[in-house]
């Protein structure tokens, strides 16, 4: 089946709205847009789909509500900003969504929601009931509590874990550019739009720009992140003109708008999807070929096949596997700290427990902890 025409059957559907979508120029909330996105919404719901709304722009809206001139650059004063902003985006989407027949429910999450795995549960059955309820879920991070630099928290990374969490058929990101181009639209008049990206190559990943517009934290970078999460959650990721009337029904009809990430064929069980997203990336690990080769056999990652470590992180952390051409082949949680992973690195089972007899494990990772992303 073609990949569009799959879209058509998309029962479950996470939608997310960039800052720049829903604000003007000037900071202030765009009320058409918002308006218009809360109508879509609504009448594919009454169609029998299940649609959960990310959105951002609660900071925006904050600077806008509270009369500043632009975003405040410490972590407090933007949490302050988030919490005004929340109330009036959450106020103006359930009175929108109210008009056209539909109850929405405020959900805010934390990284630390997705960091441990009893809340990670908790979330994703949380949002299923909502759903069985016929309640549209409104999702946000949780910024005004948020203790790390908001863009930990960017809303791409959230819709896609989102999406992973309910095991959504299609994740449809609205943003301020088509899709995914050849190269920067606004430097070079000949870049070609995307239209299908089936795996994330290094050569697709160089085509990444930097941050998006002054509003907002993302770009086609954390957009990229999103994609790894949804294609390996077996959810199909479409990048689309956020300002375009219409446009989710467009690609929920199969029309060939923006960008759509091919999902793999195997779903990533709950939590297998939670060690590969759900938690901080300490650091990475690089291994030679022959490892890679036994992981993708449903081996575990022993200190033989490691070839360098990046990055300092302790036991129990979630870390990058990488082959030899940096591509990431692997997540998984380490059983050594970086120093130990260093000292033990391409060296045998017996020779570590020469070297770290206290600690000696017989995997770097064992297989139960390792989640293979390619």
């Amino acid at each position: 089946m073609d990949i569009r025409d799959g879209l058509k059957k998309a029962k479950r559907v996470v939608v997310k709205v960039g800052t720049s979508t829903i604000t003007r120029p000037t900071g202030g909330s765009n009320l058409v847009r918002m308006e218009e996105i809360a109508r879509e919404i609504a009448g594919l719901a009454d169609e029998g789909r299940e649609m959960i709304l990310v959105t951002s722009g609660a900071i925006a809206v904050g600077v806008n509500r509270m009369g500043l001139s632009e975003r405040p650059k410490g972590i407090a004063e933007r949490q302050a900003m988030a919490a005004v902003g929340q109330g009036v985006l959450m106020h103006l989407y359930g009175t929108m969504f109210a008009s056209y027949g539909q109850t929405t429910g405020q959900v805010l999450l934390t990284k630390e929601n997705s960091l441990r795995h009893n809340q990670y549960t908790n979330s994703r059955n949380a949002l299923l009931a909502m759903l069985e309820m016929g309640v549209i879920p409104v999702v946000n991070e949780n910024d005004a509590v948020s203790v790390d630099e908001l863009k930990i928290g960017d809303n791409d990374t959230l819709s896609a874990t989102v999406a992973s969490l309910v095991d959504a058929d299609a994740l449809i990101i609205l943003s301020d550019v088509d899709g995914l181009y050849t190269a920067n639209p606004q430097d070079d008049p000949n870049a070609k739009l995307i239209s299908e990206v089936h795996e994330i190559t290094p050569e697709i990943e160089a085509l990444a720009g930097g941050a998006g517009t002054a509003g907002g934290t993302g770009g086609m970078v954390t957009k990229f992140e999103a994609a790894k999460i949804a294609m390996s959650a077996g959810v199909t990721m479409v990048i689309a003109r956020g300002d375009r009337v219409g446009v989710m029904r467009e690609v929920l009809m199969g029309q060939t708008v923006g960008t759509v990430f091919h999902a793999k064929d195997a779903h990533l069980r709950a939590r297998k999807a939670w060690l590969a997203f759900g938690r901080h990336i300490g650091g990475n690990l690089t291994v030679d070929e022959g490892c890679v080769e036994a992981m993708r056999s449903g081996a575990s990652l022993l200190a033989a096949g490691v070839v360098n470590v990046d990055g300092e992180f302790t036991a129990k952390s979630t870390v990058r596997v990488l082959g030899p051409d940096g591509r990431e082949i692997a997540r998984g949680i380490a059983n050594y700290g970086a120093e130990d992973l260093r000292r033990i690195a391409g060296k045998s089972t017996r020779e570590i427990a020469a070297i770290l007899p206290e600690t000696a494990h017989d995997e770097v990772i064992h297989r139960d902890d390792l989640v293979m992303m390619v």
